[in-house]
């Protein structure tokens, strides 16, 4: 039988994710994230920064005492003292972060490409003496120079690394720019190659699918795109546009995923936008009546995928755009009983409730709507 390619997802909500402005989990939030995460097939969570302090390890320790089916990671700078603080939490890996573009390299350490190449097998054999695999993640890697990437790469590859994080960390890639970068990494080196991606240009996602594309292995996401400044590739668009677009399968069940999504807007105070995509909640609301008529006749007329695939379901609601067939429908579902003429008439009456009050009409607005429109048809 055929298999679909496979990407590995690295959802970083607890970590990532909560370095977004304010937001701050709670040790009850955390785990319970984390076990909704493992209950949907998501196959590797990086859940905190060891360095942080006691309390920090102390919430790690506790997720990873949950003996939950996704390996585990954590983050730490390339510093001993941050590569020893990841000693005896239970996790499996460790992505060692450090500065690959020039600009990072000269501005925040004061270094040079050279000086990299020569410190960092030190600091991988440091991590591998702790039993963890090692992740070698390169911050602003978009605006690395492509051959040092490279040889960034082979270097950790022959220290005992066994992946490569490509950081987009300013969000400043766009798709064919991600694609060429990942292809030449792959064709340079045997690494593990994951993409990290920021969406400060609306491209995160995009620029993760691209990745993929060119041979990446694993992505990092967060739930609902949660993350600094504009946020993370969120996990649900990743998954599902993965496999819709480019048929590779992640494992991740995303008909659970809703719970999933009001979990983390609730502990983060980041609420979902009404327009987000999979999970928002006008993503399968319906009112304009050409819409609603071929949605009717079939579904397919007007979905790109089932929503059952996302736990979601179509809701027809009625306004401005409305036709006859939606408040027919509507009504229909409502157990209300119209006539065409009916429906005719109370038409006006929904678009300028709708005018007026700046959302659609409830069950009990639609009949006080109909009762002043039959009472007016009798005057």
């Amino acid at each position: 039988m055929n298999r679909s390619p496979l990407v590995t997802i690295n959802d970083t909500t607890l970590r990532d994710g909560e370095q977004s402005a304010g937001v701050a989990f709670s040790l009850a939030e955390k785990m319970q994230i984390a076990r909704q995460l493992a209950a949907i097939g998501v196959p590797e969570l990086e859940i905190g920064i060891p360095t942080m302090g006691e309390e920090e390890r102390d919430s790690i320790r506790a997720v990873s005492e949950l003996r939950l089916a996704p390996r585990l990671m954590v983050w730490s700078r390339m510093r001993a003292a941050d590569i020893a603080a990841c000693a005896d939490l239970g996790v499996h890996l460790v992505d060692i972060s450090l500065p690959c573009s020039d600009q990072h390299l000269a501005h925040k350490l004061g270094r040079d490409r050279a000086w990299l190449l020569r410190v960092l097998p030190g600091f991988v054999a440091a991590a591998l003496g702790l039993g963890l695999d090692v992740c070698i993640g390169c911050e602003d890697a978009s605006r690395a120079d492509r051959g040092f990437l490279c040889a960034l790469a082979e270097t950790a590859e022959r220290a005992g690394a066994r992946r490569l994080r490509v950081a987009d960390t300013l969000g400043v890639l766009e798709p064919f720019a991600a694609f060429a970068l990942i292809s030449a990494l792959r064709r340079s080196s045997g690494l593990e190659i994951e993409m990290h991606a920021h969406d400060d240009l609306g491209l995160a996602t995009a620029n993760t699918l691209a990745a993929c594309s060119a041979g990446a292995t694993h992505v990092n996401t967060t739930v609902n795109g949660l993350g600094e400044r504009a946020g993370n590739a969120a996990l649900e668009e990743v998954v599902l546009g993965l496999k819709k677009l480019h048929g590779i399968e992640t494992g991740v069940d995303l008909r659970g995923f809703p719970a999933v999504s009001s979990l983390v807007a609730s502990a983060s105070g980041r609420a979902v936008a009404w327009q987000k995509s999979i999970v928002g909640a006008g993503v399968f609301t319906h009112e304009a009546g050409i819409h609603v008529d071929g949605l009717l006749k079939h579904p397919d007329n007007y979905q790109g995928f089932d929503p059952r695939e996302v736990g979601q379901t179509h809701r027809i609601v009625l306004g401005k755009h409305s036709g006859l067939r939606a408040v027919l429908a509507v009504c229909a579902d409502l157990g209300i009983t119209l006539d065409e003429s009916d429906a005719q008439a109370l038409l006006p009456r929904i678009r300028n409730f709708v005018a007026r009050n700046k959302h659609a009409p409830e069950a009990a607005d639609l009949q006080g709507l109909l009762r002043s429109t039959r009472s007016a048809e009798h005057v």
